[in-house]
């Protein structure tokens, strides 16, 4: 029976690190009208919590029941429930902690890694506190193995992560079918594709006899009377290697939650600021409860064309990295205020991004014909549900929204700015220690920046729109400048960059926008937006500080990427780092002593790294560039082939990194962050803002209190 190589990398952190969502001034500065509005939205992205718990883990979901049935029972006074329960407060704080680190990535699978973590308490105190709880003994006793559920999957390792069926993964996104291969699930959406359904709001299902169901989010449980995406059809006979099985659309899928995340959303268009906002919130509506992916594209359209409003919102099916086939999206909802004076920064930056795209390594023909300003704003977040909170976002993911009308740009100020006291920082020599800590938050806000506006927010897929016609000239087709020759492939009708690239395009677009942000993060004239120097070059300068804290930083999570690679499968498990891996590479690769990893003890514990500060601009730069215009030009020219090639060697981890460094980045790593956020109430049309401790019982309070 296959066993799990060091347990100790699953166990959950104790202590977590948690630290408070910050947002009270920002949301009390809001208008009645504004305040309900954000509370109606922040209510329909909560709403879709047990969406999130169904789609990480089958036991997801039971386990988020048992840690609030604890609390509720005794409205959280943990002191009286340990000592009913007869365990030792050690035992208490392990179970918090753990407790907590659920709550923070909705589920008992990391939001960032996708690998399980696991309480430090014996399963006999969970079933000690159980015992003293019965609707929580009751959560426990459903469930079929709960030593499975809430420990390792002993005999299984590969359930330890998430990841294809048939490569002895899970992922729920293929619920109750264990012998579903990669190539059916490859082989139906390109059905779909043909078919112009689109998968993000879908799960699929293998049936015992052999067919498929599409399993559509809806709060309706039958499809619309005028037919859903696809026409009146709900029964499609498939073909090529799945000739004559069946594919049956089935609505419902998360009915109870879609039919009151509907509500919610009409709710909140009787408080829109603008007739736009108000269709949009109608066309949500439409989508969550008739399962029409078409209307959410609408909505998108809609709130691209939203410039500037106080409070932004965003919700759906809207980010694929944990669907290991990169298609199907995970539940989120986002409310936030515009921080009107970190706006400027990034509106000057969009200002300057017609001069500064023809710097990137690529002619014209790679590139949009006219780029679209967009909407690009600091947010104080009042609310982020899903699995976890990203600093940065630049949405719609739809390519022909973004080709046509264009995508908006958000850098989340208050997640940006969150830190925990004392934080420890491996690998960083202590030569180089002060200058980082001082620019590692501004070097991180220019990054994000960058990477969202002009890293997602530049590129042209060429395509065939249509049988005939394309959208540049294929009898003289632009010269690639990797080849040097005029290319030979591009996307057909119908396809996408996710379904040409598939599982992998995640990483790989994560790793063109931070290597975009790596290049342009050299210009002095960016780094003077944001407020440092002058514009002049000058690398001992405040602006070259920052310059030199930014590659520093990117080294650093280069190195400690390797946590989240398994050796087992010798799968990434996260899609930014496995990016900032093969950036690292690249700094290693640059040569004349650009980058070198320093130690001198066999063990690598004193690992750090060496970084010359006056080559950024010279070698560094040209490295990255060089790396750049073939992840780029791969991408608009589908060549699928070359991009899998190259990002295969990229993020290929060798015997030195898996057997020497790893180990010693495992013993260094640092809890990542969980945040506590408040809950908006709403009292005789007045809403109130409830904060909370940024403690284990705290962030356990707010989610009952959620009342979900």
């Amino acid at each position: 029976m296959p066993e799990i190589d060091n347990l100790s990398q699953y166990l959950a952190d104790d202590p977590p690190t948690i630290v408070p969502l910050l947002v009270k001034p920002h949301f009390e500065a809001l208008t009645n009208e504004q305040k309900l509005y954000a509370h109606h939205v922040s209510r329909a992205a909560f709403l879709g919590t047990r969406i999130v718990l169904r789609q990480v883990s089958p036991e997801s979901e039971a386990i988020f029941g048992f840690i609030l049935a604890l609390h509720d029972a005794y409205h959280g006074r943990w002191s009286d429930l340990q000592r009913d329960a007869g365990i030792t407060n050690e035992a208490l704080q392990q179970f918090l902690s753990y407790a907590t680190q659920f709550l923070g990535n909705l589920g008992n699978y990391k939001g960032f890694g996708d690998s399980k973590f696991i309480p430090r308490c014996p399963l006999e105190a969970i079933e000690a506190l159980a015992s003293a709880v019965p609707k929580a003994k009751e959560v426990l006793e459903k469930l079929k193995t709960p030593v499975a559920a809430f420990y390792a999957t002993t005999g299984e390792p590969g359930k330890m992560h998430l990841g294809f069926p048939d490569k002895d993964h899970l992922s729920t996104y293929y619920p109750d079918s264990p012998d579903i291969t990669q190539d059916e699930i490859d082989q139906i959406s390109g059905f779909m594709a043909e078919k112009k359904l689109l998968p993000e709001n879908t799960r699929l299902k293998k049936t015992k006899d052999g067919n498929y169901e599409l399993l559509i989010a809806s709060g309706l449980g039958n499809p619309p009377p005028e037919g859903g995406d696809a026409g009146p059809e709900s029964v499609f006979v498939l073909s090529g290697s799945l000739g004559g099985k069946k594919l049956k659309l089935v609505y419902g899928d998360h009915i109870e939650e879609m039919a009151k995340i509907a509500l919610q959303i009409k709710k909140a268009g009787l408080h829109a600021a603008n007739d736009r906002q108000k269709r949009m919130m109608d066309e949500y509506a439409k989508s969550f409860g008739t399962g029409s992916l078409n209307a959410f594209k609408e909505s998108q359209k809609l709130w691209v064309k939203d410039i500037g409003p106080m409070v932004e919102t965003n919700i759906g099916f809207i980010e694929t990295y944990r669907d290991p086939a990169n298609v199907r999206a995970e539940w989120e909802g986002l409310v936030a205020m515009v921080n009107k004076e970190r706006t400027q920064a990034f509106q000057k930056l969009v200002d300057a991004a017609p001069s500064m795209i023809p710097k990137l390594p690529w002619s014209r023909d790679f590139e949009k014909d006219a780029f679209q300003a967009p909407d690009f704003t600091s947010l104080e977040v009042l609310t982020f549900n899903g699995s976890g909170i990203p600093a940065g976002i630049n949405i719609p993911n739809y390519n022909d929204i973004r080709q046509e009308i264009g995508f908006k740009n958000v850098s989340l100020g208050n997640v940006l700015s969150a830190k925990a006291p004392n934080e420890p920082i491996p690998f960083i020599h202590s030569r180089d220690l002060d200058v980082y800590q001082a620019n590692r938050d501004l070097a991180f806000e220019v990054q994000v920046g960058i990477h969202e506006l002009l890293g997602h927010g530049t590129g042209k897929l060429l395509q065939e729109t249509e049988p005939g016609k394309f959208n540049f000239d294929e009898k003289n087709p632009p010269v690639s400048p990797v080849t040097n020759r005029p290319i030979t492939t591009y996307y057909k009708p119908g396809q996408t960059w996710s379904s040409v690239f598939g599982g992998f395009s995640a990483s790989y677009e994560e790793c063109r926008a931070e290597c975009v942000a790596m290049a342009l993060g050299c210009d002095f004239g960016i780094l003077q937006i944001f407020g440092f120097g002058d514009g002049n070059v000058d690398m001992s300068s405040k602006a070259g500080d920052v310059l030199y804290t930014s590659y520093l930083s990117m080294a650093r999570a280069g190195v400690a990427a390797v946590e989240f690679w398994d050796p087992k499968s010798r799968k990434w498990g996260q899609a930014h780092m496995q990016a900032r891996f093969s950036i690292l590479k690249t700094f290693l690769d640059a040569g004349e002593g650009f980058t070198v990893l320093d130690y001198t003890k066999d063990d690598l514990s004193d690992l750090t790294i060496k970084l010359d500060r006056e080559k950024i601009l010279t070698v560094g730069r040209k490295a990255v560039e060089a790396y750049l215009q073939k992840l780029h030009v791969f991408k608009c020219t589908a060549d699928y082939e070359a991009g899998r090639k190259l990002y295969d060697e990229m993020t290929e981890v060798d015997a030195w990194w898996a057997e020497k460094a790893r180990p010693e980045v495992l013993r260094k790593k640092t809890p990542r962050k969980v945040f506590v956020q408040a809950n908006t109430v709403e009292r005789d049309g007045k809403v109130e803002l409830v904060e909370y401790e940024a403690t284990c019982e705290g962030m356990i309070k707010s989610w009952a209190e959620r009342d979900l």
